[in-house]
């Protein structure tokens, strides 16, 4: 392999001729071989935008020359549409706040201008990596404000996907508006109602889950773009500091702002910690559906077996016929991770120190990671399990007519004694619910059924009239 060498201020270290990262990306891959894991491409999808902002505000400042200008806005869009990915090499979990990838993509940005320019890489005279392409930035301002761009961006998909889970939800609602089930809490039978009415309350809680992303938006649009290593500008002109933000603005599409304050904003980095509380409480609606689902499709021979879930692969290797409820099984994981995230997130924002929080790298891995973790599980539980569920009609039934709680349906009536009676005449008969209440009441048959049906248990209470 062909070498060209690179200096810094610490020594000189070979980088493979063919590499478009650097001498500062090449101590990075030294001091942090730690994990494995990337920096999340989202992440420097956003850099490239930020990047190519402040490109443009420098060179219509006059900071820029148009021979450098014009090159590194097309490889800051090249970075920005994943074009230039795989050379983004440095492991998400680093020391120096993000300076590594912010330092790994300057490196590349450099290289690829040379590449346009028809020069040989690391020849940084005529494309710098601090001089050209980090020009009136710093870290402390650039990753920060790429990880709310990929975030605001990341929150749009999850949105989305939220939107047609809760959309399946409502249209099981009204599918199984008619289907009679037995209620349970605490996970004893409680009074019956409808299969539906299930689905809406699951559907409900999605609808404010997407309020909860809509919130995370407005959070996330503030940024300290401008504000240097500090949030003061030390280093920045006023004009580029003042026009940034506006220019990231056009590019992103997105409605971000320069904070009121960006020493602020530099330092505290609790609205990650608010951003992931909100996506907690999705990821714990979630995993109470993906329960709920496990439970109502147990069996199906000897559980309750009161819906079907889609059969997706074989569910044993020993079993024969063996299927799993999957998709449920990776709903509940995935919302284990993110509270796991959540976690993660607050105690990172809460060591931060001083002026500025060294741990952002942790925070933007485990932010952007829970949002493409519960972007994809909402994706694939639309596609995979939702559209298929069935409702087994005549075991929702079966559980009805066998259930000593559905007596309660009487107590308007007759009274909570009597409609003890009717219980206990189940129990100790082996009597269905129908022809046991018919037998303590005396009411006809038909007068029983119309207590149980749909229709009645959908209302809410009971009127002046059939009071006993």
């Amino acid at each position: 392999m062909e070498y060209r060498n690179e200096k810094d201020f610490i020594g000189e270290i070979k980088i493979p001729i063919d590499a478009f990262w650097g001498i500062h990306t090449a101590r990075a891959l030294e001091n942090f071989s730690v994990s494995g894991i990337l920096v999340n491409r989202e992440l420097v999808h956003a850099f490239g935008e930020v990047k190519l902002a402040c490109a443009r505000v420098n060179y219509r400042l006059g900071y820029l020359s148009e021979e450098i200008f014009v090159p590194l806005s097309q490889a800051c869009m090249e970075m920005s549409r994943g074009e230039l990915d795989k050379w983004i090499v440095v492991d998400a979990f680093q020391g120096g706040a993000g300076t590594s990838t912010n330092l790994n993509i300057c490196e590349v940005l450099a290289n690829r201008v040379l590449r346009i320019l028809g020069k040989e890489m690391g020849l940084y005279k005529f494309c710098d990596p601090f001089e050209h392409v980090n020009l009136h930035q710093s870290t402390n301002d650039v990753y920060p404000t790429a990880l709310k761009v990929a975030a605001l961006k990341s929150l749009t998909a999850l949105e989305a996907a939220v939107n047609r889970t809760q959309e399946l939800l409502q249209g099981k609602e009204n599918e199984f508006a008619d289907v009679l089930k037995m209620g349970r809490t605490e996970l004893m039978d409680a009074i019956p109602m409808t299969l539906g009415r299930t689905f809406g309350a699951w559907a409900d809680a999605l609808s404010r889950d997407r309020w909860r992303i809509f919130k995370a938006t407005e959070r996330l649009r503030v940024v300290n773009l401008g504000g240097t290593a500090l949030g003061t500008g030390l280093g920045a002109p006023k004009k580029y500091i003042l026009a940034v933000v506006d220019e990231l603005k056009a590019i992103s599409g997105l409605p971000v702002a320069r904070a009121e304050n960006l020493v602020d904003n530099t330092q505290n980095q609790d609205v990650f910690v608010e951003i992931m509380g909100m996506l907690k409480a999705h990821a714990v609606n979630l995993m109470k559906l993906a329960g709920d689902l496990r439970l109502l499709a147990m069996g199906p021979q000897g559980g309750l077996a009161e819906i079907e879930l889609p059969a997706l692969q074989a569910g044993s290797s020993l079993m024969p016929g063996k299927v799993n409820p999957v998709i449920p099984e990776m709903l509940t994981q995935i919302g284990i991770q993110v509270m796991a995230a959540d976690q993660a997130v607050s105690w990172a924002a809460a060591s931060g120190q001083l002026e500025l929080n060294a741990f952002l790298p942790l925070i933007a891995h485990h932010v952007l990671s829970a949002l493409e973790l519960l972007t994809r599980g909402n994706v694939l539980a639309a596609q995979k399990m939702l559209p298929d569920i069935r409702a087994n009609r005549a075991r929702c039934a079966q559980w009805v007519l066998k259930s000593e709680a559905v007596a309660t349906v009487l107590v308007p009536l007759i009274g909570y004694h009597q409609a003890a009676c009717v219980a206990e005449l189940m129990k100790e008969g082996d009597r269905d619910f129908i022809s046991a209440a018919v037998e303590v009441t005396g009411f006809s048959r038909e007068k029983i059924e119309t207590m149980i049906t749909p229709a009645k248990l959908n209302e809410l209470g009971f009127s002046d009239a059939e009071k006993r």
